[in-house]
């Protein structure tokens, strides 16, 4: 981080006027810290003891400019943007913040509270909703303002606040329920603009290393979290409001740092496209392209029978018996492997195909669930089921964001990804209320066997909806 802060620092000050060369910059605003000599080479400046504003060119250089941080190259990565690092610094920071209380979510719901498995898939699948809702909105309005980033910051800024909502929640399950809604909203609001400016700020033939890129600073949050987390909870046992409070702060950060250092980018009209802003006629109209409306249907079939985390990660504490306070572990595991594997894996989709890739991951899912059912009661075997999660992750989660990419125009790109990510969303609702249904009816290894053999007809299904993507992978 101080070598980041250092080359914005570099970067900035290369805009200050000559006359003030000789003074101290500030490292982000681009400004000079003003001293009682700072008159030696030049004009009298404003004392700070003086009531009169300093001159409009002095004020310019406390304004932080983000087109010139957009500037500096970032391990130097043809086609790929400043924008996606610094998009990527804020999902690290929000990701570390969310991660911190969705590691202890389930055990606070189904081993301090008490809730039945259909209970919490019942608030599981809520917070899936209504984030699929939020994404399709937040793609249109996106889209129709050409505001990417100013729709992304409040849904940052949303999850923010909700985290002080659970703080004054207490024990209250149904306060609890409506702070996980709103920050499920904000994740909503802010995921199909974010991945719009990350699509825009990108090369087509780097779509897949971009968002692997992010992917991975995103999961390197989602790995921090849990883990700080776990460190609070060890050392203040029962803690959770000092979780919630630290959380917060931390989501704040996230929250400066798109508002500082993003920027939106000019999408340009595109032949025979109408003008002016998009409507929703026009983003619906999408769906008329078999290929967008392939890739929808198959997000939708394949999240139908997708276990969500929470229930693998119960399915394991239960087959493991280990203590409560070791969850939020299973979250820090997963987070490893989708670290490690998530820009591999984008290349990899650019390079042969993101089609392939998408489907392969979904086979890994398959044999996560396999694994689950057959393993002994034993580390290996749970250590081979979260490497299996984070891999099924990393080959899915961007990859499908950048399939749909290719094929939808800049101008609706957000409306685009917010309809294949809706879809997505609305399957796994239905997902989490029918396995914790399953699982309270039939038990635990019942609703692994319906999910493993429900996805294993989904991936059959896919093949002739995905079968008319015409890719060119890069050479």
């Amino acid at each position: 981080m101080g070598g980041l802060l250092a080359i914005m620092a570099r970067e900035v000050t290369k805009s200050n006027p000559k006359h003030l060369q000789g003074s101290r910059p500030s490292p982000f605003w681009g400004s000079r810290t003003l001293l009682a000599d700072d008159s030696r080479d030049g004009p009298p400046v404003h004392n700070r003891s003086q009531s009169q504003p300093p001159p409009a060119a002095h004020r310019r250089m406390y304004q932080l400019d983000p087109k010139r941080l957009q500037e500096v190259r970032f391990a130097h990565v043809s086609g790929i943007a400043a924008n996606v690092w610094f998009l990527g610094l804020t999902s690290l920071l929000t990701d570390i913040s969310s991660e911190m209380v969705t590691a202890i979510l389930p055990i606070w719901f189904v081993f301090a509270m008490g809730m039945t498995p259909l209970q919490f898939g019942f608030i599981d699948g809520l917070s899936q909703g209504v984030a699929a809702a939020a994404r399709l909105a937040s793609g249109l309005v996106g889209d129709r303002w050409r505001r990417h980033r100013d729709v992304a910051i409040l849904g940052y800024g949303m999850s923010a606040v909700c985290k002080i909502g659970l703080l004054a929640a207490g024990g209250a399950w149904g306060l609890a329920s409506v702070a996980i809604a709103v920050d499920r909203i904000g994740k909503g609001i802010r995921t199909s603009p974010r991945d719009s400016l990350i699509s825009l700020s990108a090369a087509p033939e780097r779509l897949g290393l971009a968002f692997g890129i992010h992917r991975a600073l995103d999961t390197a949050g989602a790995l921090l979290g849990p883990l700080v987390a776990f460190a609070l909870l060890a050392a203040l046992p029962h803690a959770f409001d000092l979780v919630f409070v630290t959380s917060f702060f931390i989501a704040v950060a996230g929250v400066a740092a798109i508002a500082c250092f993003v920027r939106d980018v000019a999408t340009p009209q595109e032949p025979g496209a109408p003008s002016g802003r998009s409507a929703i006629g026009q983003a619906l109209g999408l769906l008329r392209d078999a290929r967008l409306r392939g890739i929808s249907a198959a997000g939708f079939l394949l999240g139908i029978f997708t276990t969500a985390d929470a229930f693998v990660y119960l399915a394991l504490q239960q087959k493991l018996s280990t203590q409560p306070a070791w969850f939020p572990l299973f979250y820090a595991l997963t987070a490893v492997a989708y670290l490690a594997l998530a820009i591999p894996a984008g290349a990899l989709g650019d390079r042969f195909g993101r089609t392939r890739l998408f489907l392969a991951g979904h086979v890994l899912l398959l044999l996560a669930g396999i694994d689950l059912l057959a393993m002994p009661a034993g580390m290996p075997g749970a250590l081979l089921a979260l490497a299996l999660l984070g891999a099924y992750y990393a080959c899915t989660d961007g990859v499908l964001m950048a399939l749909a990419s290719a094929f939808v125009a800049p101008s609706l790109r957000g409306s685009g990804l917010g309809i294949v990510a809706t879809a997505n969303g609305v399957a796994r609702l239905f997902a989490s209320l029918l396995f914790g249904a399953l699982w309270e009816a039939r038990g635990m290894a019942f609703a692994l066997v319906v999910f493993a053999a429900g996805l294993g007809c989904a991936l059959l299904a896919c093949l002739p909806l995905l079968k008319p993507l015409k890719e060119s992978p890069r050479p």
